[in-house]
């Protein structure tokens, strides 16, 4: 065994192999037929980057090599300026070069996370189009999508980011509108929402090179279980949320959802639902321990928080943003909620 293993490492020098390690010996074996094309990925990492987003989209690839004993994939991992980069846990990832020119034929995928408004420089943004105009495929990981909207790289396909951060890419970028969905795969673009859905989107790309079955396997190899499709939501539903099957109080929580700037009143939410606003009270009191109207505008907080720390809005942008009449009113009830001012918690950062 150790004897193989040299041998791979030789063979890697050549170039006939992955950079990454070459193709990792591993009980499971998966043979893949027909002629190998090795397929090239450059995951670009931004500062405060999520760490699990990333290892979730470099593992499959990996585990594809092992099982097919195979050079299926390789990857090179890039930063800003070729130096290491800080994730948002605080772990440091080495890289392997900086803005390096790409062949076409490499799928970039820009990996961000936490500030992701503003995590890339020009320099960045100048890379990315060239790549693009060149005929390159390229993508965004968790929160990468921001560095390609602010690239103009979007068009009108199909994306997505975490769904955390989805409100304040709206403010930022008008008239776009990411999906809810895990992952999108439209023509040249690819983007996920992070966490575990890096891993389907890529299970999704090896199915489409060498079939679903090998593909399954791959997800087997990760402890994924059956890969999930591109239109999962991101996030549990209502019921599962609020522990309740109740589909008219399903049906007030997402109106809320749905209306955050212009709140609807108290009685245009119980005639929604056929409860009378002393019914509806009661049922938010027995599921939720607490009122509608306090449950509404703690959703709208909530927004407000993320608006706060994902975009350059000001406070009284941000009040009007959430549906309260002023800035005073609105940091009052932040304060409420949080225990700081917004401008104080906006300094935290």
């Amino acid at each position: 065994m150790k004897a193989e293993a040299e041998v791979r490492r030789a063979a890697a020098n050549d170039g006939s192999v992955p950079e990454h390690g070459l193709i990792p010996i591993g009980v499971a074996h998966f043979p893949v037929k027909g002629p190998v094309v090795t397929r090239d990925y450059a995951f670009l990492l931004l500062p405060r980057f999520t760490l699990l987003a990333f290892s979730s989209a470099v593992e499959p690839l990996r585990i594809a090599n092992q099982l097919s004993q195979k050079p299926l994939y390789r990857w090179r991992v890039l930063s800003q300026d070729g130096g290491s980069v800080n994730s948002s846990s605080g772990i440091s990832v080495e890289v392997q070069s900086g803005l390096a020119a790409l062949p076409r034929s490499t799928t970039v995928l820009v990996c961000s996370g936490t500030d992701a408004h503003d995590a890339a420089g020009r320099p960045v943004l100048d890379w990315l189009r060239a790549h693009a105009a060149h005929g390159g495929e390229y993508g965004g990981i968790c929160t990468g999508a921001f560095t390609l909207a602010r690239a103009g790289l979007l068009g009108s396909r199909r994306y997505t980011v975490h769904w955390e951060n989805q409100a304040g890419f709206r403010e930022l970028f008008a008239g776009h509108d990411p999906s809810p969905r895990i992952y999108e795969v439209d023509g040249p673009l690819m983007t996920c929402g992070g966490g575990a859905a890096s891993t389907d989107m890529m299970l999704a790309v090896i199915a489409r090179h060498h079939g679903e079955e090998f593909a399954h396997r791959v997800g087997d190899m990760c402890l994924h279980g059956t890969p999930r499709k591109a239109e999962a939501p991101q996030t549990s539903s209502v019921a599962l949320a609020i522990g309740s099957r109740n589909t008219r109080l399903i049906r007030v929580i997402r109106l809320m959802q749905r209306n955050l700037e212009t709140p609807l009143s108290l009685e245009e939410l119980a005639e929604a639902a056929g409860y009378s606003t002393r019914q509806l009270e009661r049922q938010f009191k027995a599921v939720l321990n607490e009122t509608p109207s306090r449950y509404y505008r703690n959703l709208r907080i909530d927004l407000g928080r993320s608006l706060l720390f994902e975009t350059e809005l000001s406070v009284t942008e941000i009040a009007a943003a959430t549906g309260f009449e002023t800035a005073n009113h609105f940091a009052k009830v932040f304060r409420e909620r949080f225990g700081v001012s917004p401008r104080g918690a906006r300094a935290i950062l």
